[in-house]
């Protein structure tokens, strides 16, 4: 039979009042804090949520709603949320919204009706309905990696029009002005990374080509459709901009897929430093977000919502990202111009000559 609460009264000599504050996270005597600790390991006490729950109106459980669980980046920002949480002893759920505004909404009454302490939502679009059927259950909720419309919730985030600065900086630097950019404009984060785009390309003076600019979901499928589509330009760019991971793997599974050489024939620069730059002989040119720091900030930040810390506004949590310099990126002063290597490599194919 499981250990009661009443067993740890008889072991310790504390009052059940004493004891019930200390489990429920009140601060009681250290010393009697240490006898509570003893006699929960020695007699194997496993507190009752449920009952719990009905007592204190908390279920220790955070819910965490992804845009699509099927992205490596978001996978591994859902790690560092639900560390951080359980090391704080709470629990987490984990509703995927397959990059579909119905299924999100859907997934937010989900935990609602798990009472859920507090939400984090790394959200499909930048549009802030999501937010108020939450805010109407005044269950807290924090917006995570890609901002959503308005300031009236708490956000963590980086600083993606900075970071995308220093991206097209590289580029301008080795002399490219023909830049394509892959991209979505489902969300604000994407939307302040194309704003740093455009903003760098109007202050070197350098036109902004409609063909060079490709705009749609954040998936691998997206990236390798776009740079396929740039490849059959008659003017291909000599760079790319991508403005997320999942556009990265899509971009360098087209470009392998037709035996093309970057940095030779097209440069590349784009967002995240997870397992793809790494392990490619190239070695991507990206920003690297503090995952981990912006994770268990996150979490944080909720937990304080959740303990009843409100602020006169909310707060907006802003990181700064790192470039990492790979070797995706090729000085155009430097080397044969990139159209030239594409037309020799044409009158190549043409000639049945094999590419390698």
């Amino acid at each position: 039979m499981s250990a009661t609460i009443k067993d740890i009264k008889e072991e310790t000599g504390l009052s059940l009042a004493t004891i019930s504050k200390y489990l429920n996270g009140g601060k009681v005597l250290e010393k009697n804090a240490q006898l509570i600790r003893d006699a929960v390991e020695k007699l194997h006490y496993q507190p009752n949520e449920m009952a719990r729950s009905l007592v204190t109106n908390k279920t220790r459980t955070v819910g965490v709603v992804c845009y699509s669980v099927a992205s490596l980046f978001a996978g591994i920002m859902i790690k560092h949320v639900g560390d951080y949480l359980r090391s704080k002893g709470y629990g987490v759920l984990i509703c995927d919204s397959d990059n579909r505004e119905e299924l999100q909404e859907e997934n937010i009454r989900f935990m609602l009706n798990k009472k859920v302490d507090g939400i984090i939502i790394i959200p499909v679009s930048a549009r802030p309905d999501c937010l108020r059927i939450a805010k109407d259950a005044h269950v807290p909720v924090v917006v995570l990696d890609r901002n959503i419309e308005g300031q009236d919730h708490d956000l963590v985030t980086a600083d993606n029009y900075n970071a995308a600065i220093k991206l097209m900086d590289c580029l301008i630097a080795h002399h490219h002005t023909k830049i394509a950019l892959i991209s979505s404009d489902a969300n604000l984060s994407h939307a302040d990374r194309n704003r740093a785009y455009m903003d760098v390309l109007r202050r070197e003076n350098i036109p902004v080509r409609k063909e060079y600019i490709c705009l749609d979901n954040h998936t691998m499928e997206a990236g390798y459709c776009a740079m396929k589509k740039l490849m059959c330009l008659d003017e291909r760019p000599t760079a790319v901009f991508s403005t997320g991971y999942d556009f990265n793997l899509g971009i360098i599974m087209a470009l392998n897929e037709d035996n093309i050489k970057y940095p030779e024939e097209i440069s590349i620069v784009g967002f995240d430093d997870l397992i793809l730059p790494s392990i490619l002989h190239t070695q991507l040119t990206v920003m690297s977000q503090p995952m981990e720091k912006m994770g268990r900030a996150a979490a944080s930040l909720l937990l304080k919502r959740i303990h009843g810390k409100k602020s006169v506004k909310p707060e907006h949590i802003i990181f700064d990202a790192t470039l990492l310099r790979g070797n995706s990126v090729i000085d155009l002063r430097k080397s044969e111009p990139q159209n030239n290597l594409w037309k020799s490599r044409e009158k190549r194919l043409q000639s049945g000559e094999e590419i390698v």
